[in-house]
């Protein structure tokens, strides 16, 4: 797996894949995984268990959406930091404007991304249900804003940011909470024609 993260998908050649592999032969290669393509896809659904599905678990299991998904980010900020092992996100960058030939490995990462904004979606439309965030609250767009940071984490990682670079960046997007949970509630009210509230002047 670290092979294909740290180099992408056209970064790796048959000849890593096999001297990493003991230096078994092409036939064998062929024989155990098929084709490059398809090894490629069981690295990234590896990828997905092992280092993706615990910041899912964060984000489900915190008691309110806001510790929720700061605790997604925080853990996507630890994967993606850790010593010894390679940065940035294997599913962000590991096969990207591929040659049409690599088509079918850089298609398969993009379907994997698009699953981060439904994932925070759906636990912020349970928060609504549940009345931790207000009804009517726009919960596509702060899931497309918060999937956006995510993936945003990736890209920086692989350039070198630091882990300290990546907190910085966390924090902004978590003091941005309460501006975008208001902001959409306000919005969606003035959808629905409901008129805000009118301020008192002094003489009443």
């Amino acid at each position: 797996m670290e092979l294909f993260w740290a180099r992408g998908y056209e970064g790796t050649t048959l000849e890593d894949l096999q001297s990493a592999m003991g230096g078994i032969t092409p036939p064998s290669f062929y024989n155990a995984f098929g084709s490059k393509e398809r090894l490629f896809k069981e690295v990234a659904d590896l990828y997905v268990a092992t280092i993706g599905e615990p910041t899912v678990r964060a984000l489900e299991e915190a008691v309110t959406a806001r510790d929720g998904v700061e605790a997604m980010l925080r853990l996507t900020a630890e994967s993606l930091s850790q010593r010894g092992k390679p940065h940035g996100c294997l599913l962000v960058l590991g096969a990207v404007n591929c040659t049409p030939a690599n088509k079918g490995a850089q298609d398969y990462l993009h379907a994997i991304r698009q699953r981060a904004p439904e994932v925070i979606k759906q636990r912020l439309d349970r928060s609504v249900a549940e009345g931790d965030l207000p009804a009517g609250l726009d919960t596509r767009a702060i899931a497309a804003f918060y999937a956006t940071v995510i993936h945003g984490l990736g890209v920086r990682a692989g350039d070198g940011a630091s882990k300290a670079d990546l907190i910085a960046a966390i924090d902004g997007a978590m003091a941005a909470w309460n501006g975008l949970v208001a902001g959409r509630d306000a919005s969606s009210r003035s959808r629905l024609g409901a008129e805000p509230p009118r301020a008192v002047s002094s003489a009443e």
